[in-house]
């Protein structure tokens, strides 16, 4: 049986902020007043004063592995903000939760997006609302003004999504130990067997003005290592694709679709 569709009154929004980004906090709360949107706080999880501990719940030498750079507490940190949202959400009585992170610049169009993927909420899994990157987008049929797309390619970004509570419940078991930055872990959808999609056009972008207590400014605490100590998360990055395109292929998402959703 689908899915029922789904309306603001099924959802849950929590805005992951620290507690030190005060001018964060209050942009985004004027733009989620505006938009007459009921949100809730969640304390973010600031990496650096908890290295020791988030420590015990990654494996770095798999994370070095997989992402060619050394993990920074920034993004253990990060990682386990969303895991810790999923929990709230998971105790919750919402059906669906909407998770932000501070740094969104919402567009005019995002309540219409919103409703839309709501309404459509037959086809998804997650979906996300805006990206770092998208490649390779393969168009899984159009709601309304806008398209659902599958991604062969990397589609990473965790700044604004939508995601079901039987999937985060399903999910979250295997996210431990941390092997990954979260939005590479759920890039990987043919192991954990979801449909992560794209609502295109995108309706809010990040804007982190170059200040990130994950990545330092200008990215200056992210230090790769050099290409040739890259080689296994080169290849790794390559086998991805097919098993992308295989995941999508046995589960009717790799051909192209073009018409409306119902």
């Amino acid at each position: 049986m689908a899915d029922a569709p789904l309306t603001r009154a099924d959802v849950g929004i929590w805005l992951i902020n620290l507690a030190r980004d005060s001018d964060r906090l209050a942009g985004m709360k004027t733009q989620l007043d505006a938009m007459g949107l009921t949100y809730t706080r969640f304390d973010a999880i600031y990496g650096k004063d908890h290295a020791a501990e988030l420590a015990k719940r990654a494996d770095a030498a798999a994370y070095a592995r997989n992402m060619g750079s050394p993990i920074l507490p920034g993004k253990m940190g990060c990682f386990a903000s969303h895991v810790a949202v999923w929990e709230a959400f998971i105790a919750s009585d919402y059906k669906v939760a909407l998770i932000l992170e501070d740094d969104v610049v919402f567009h005019d169009d995002f309540l219409a997006s919103l409703d839309t993927a709501l309404a459509g909420a037959a086809h998804w899994d997650t979906v996300r609302f805006n990206c770092i990157r998208a490649k390779l987008p393969i168009s899984q049929g159009k709601l309304g003004d806008y398209t659902l797309n599958a991604y062969v390619g990397p589609f990473t970004g965790n700044a604004t999504y939508l995601l079901k509570k039987d999937v985060a419940a399903r999910i979250m078991p295997n996210l431990w130990p941390q092997t990954r930055a979260l939005d590479h872990e759920l890039n990987r959808f043919f192991k954990h067997d979801f449909r992560q999609f794209g609502l295109e056009p995108f309706s809010s972008h990040v804007d982190d003005g170059n200040v990130s207590s994950i990545t330092g400014t200008g990215f200056a605490d992210v230090h790769k290592f050099k290409w040739y100590k890259r080689l296994p998360h080169y290849r790794l990055k390559a086998a991805n694709y097919f098993r992308r395109a295989w995941w999508l292929a046995r589960n009717g998402h790799l051909r192209p679709n073009k018409k409306e959703l119902r």
